[in-house]
């Protein structure tokens, strides 16, 4: 591999990760009526969801709590080529949003007091031969150091070593292919580990399936169960379930797409079926606005968690760029907007996730975006900007700043 191609896949995987996370279609969806009437007449909301429609993007649906009300809307299309507009609240993949359902689960056992939050992981996972000093805390905050087995890594030194199919032609010749969680942590450990444990924080989904396998060693049931049992039925979240290996998604939904060369000539792909198997426990969850809103602010409102451990969970690693805790982003928006917790999310291509809370979870901002995707990333150049403007006109009264105010979905 020439230093050119490694630099354009290094891109692509930073770009999927700055995501984690085209053709545009006019019109703006009638919102959903009922109780969340009060608070429908939001032109500044509709105009910024419109914006990502008009930026490139194929679809949108939006959902805000916040004193005035409830406001849900949708913008471009469901499908590519028709005039319908994507569901308010449609199910959709949505990639790492899950990390904090599952750092959350992680949280009720040490507040069970059925694991240690600084537990050495191995003790519980002896099978797997991590390294002894990785703690419970480090998987949450990605200072473990594990290699990333969905994009691979790219070293200090400038050496790129490249996971499993994550993105691009070869994640969409494999997309129906299925993974069990411990093969994709032992080909994570059969990597060069990015640090030492503890000594820097590095993204990584590897982290979050080894949560998910230390969950089960713990309370003997499948992940699956646990989510349902301990957020699923308490919060009453109709439309959220861990896909195993399902590729279809339930119910009305809008569909992501991929393009891509086939003997020079363009194609394009409808990828609303995918396995996200790829993803255990770090980006394999299927939801709605409704239930994402609905949990984030449960969470946020100290309804899943202990005070002391949601405190926990919203502190930042201590000189870490990520503003990351346990499974949650750390956002401070700037003078007179304050701080808000969130955590973006993308399968490998095609669809995006906005979960964002005030810190009591009285303001909510979900949303599911859909586009054409490509290698490059299509319209994906615009993502940020255009959630910048979104969140600061529900967070701030519409101060909309800099792209640099906003930490990147993931």
């Amino acid at each position: 591999m020439t230093r050119s191609e490694v630099l354009r896949r290094v891109a692509v995987t930073a770009l999927t990760a700055a995501l984690l996370a085209g053709a545009a279609a006019p019109g703006m969806a009638a919102a959903d009526t009922g109780r969340a009437a009060a608070g429908q007449n939001r032109p500044e909301l509709q105009k910024a969801t419109q914006a990502f429609v008009d930026a490139g993007f194929l679809g949108m649906q939006v959902r805000v709590h916040d004193q005035e009300g409830e406001w849900v809307g949708s913008a471009g299309a469901r499908k590519l080529g028709q005039a319908a507009k994507p569901p308010t609240n449609g199910s959709f993949w949505t990639g790492s949003v899950i990390k904090t359902f599952t750092a959350t689960l992680m949280l009720q056992l040490v507040a069970e007091g059925r694991i240690g939050l600084d537990d050495p992981v191995a003790g519980h996972l002896p099978e797997l031969g991590l390294d002894k000093r990785i703690t419970v805390r480090m998987l949450l905050q990605h200072t473990s150091g594990l290699f990333n087995y969905a994009g691979g890594e790219l070293y200090d030194d400038g050496t790129y070593v490249p996971g499993l199919p994550a993105t691009g032609d070869e994640w969409l010749a494999n997309r129906f292919k299925s993974y069990q969680p411990e093969d994709l942590v032992r080909f994570a450990l059969s990597k060069k580990p990015r640090f030492e444990p503890g000594a820097d924080q590095n993204y990584s989904n590897t982290n979050y399936t080894v949560a998910l396998l230390l969950i089960e060693k713990v309370t003997g049931h499948s992940y699956a169960e646990e989510l349902k049992r301990r957020i699923v039925r308490p919060l009453g979240l109709r439309g959220t379930m861990v896909p195993g290996d399902r590729t279809e998604l339930p119910g009305p939904h809008a569909h992501g797409y991929y393009r891509y060369q086939e003997a020079g000539r363009p194609k394009v792909v409808d990828i609303s079926r995918q396995n996200l198997s790829l993803l255990a426990g770090a980006g394999d969850l299927i939801s709605t606005t409704q239930d994402l809103a609905t949990f984030t602010s449960a969470l946020n409102s100290g309804k899943l968690l202990p005070a002391a451990l949601l405190t926990e969970m919203r502190t930042p690693y201590p000189g870490g760029k990520l503003g990351y805790g346990l499974g949650l982003f750390v956002q401070d928006l700037g003078p007179g907007c304050g701080v808000v917790y969130q955590h973006n999310g993308s399968p490998p291509h095609g669809y995006g996730t906005l979960m964002y809370s005030s810190p009591d979870g009285g303001k909510t901002l979900t949303a599911s975006v859909t586009w054409v995707d490509e290698v490059t990333r299509g319209p994906a150049k615009d993502f940020q900007k255009l959630v910048d403007t979104l969140v600061k006109d529900v967070f701030c009264g519409g101060r909309a700043g800099t792209t640099e105010d906003t930490e990147p979905a993931r």
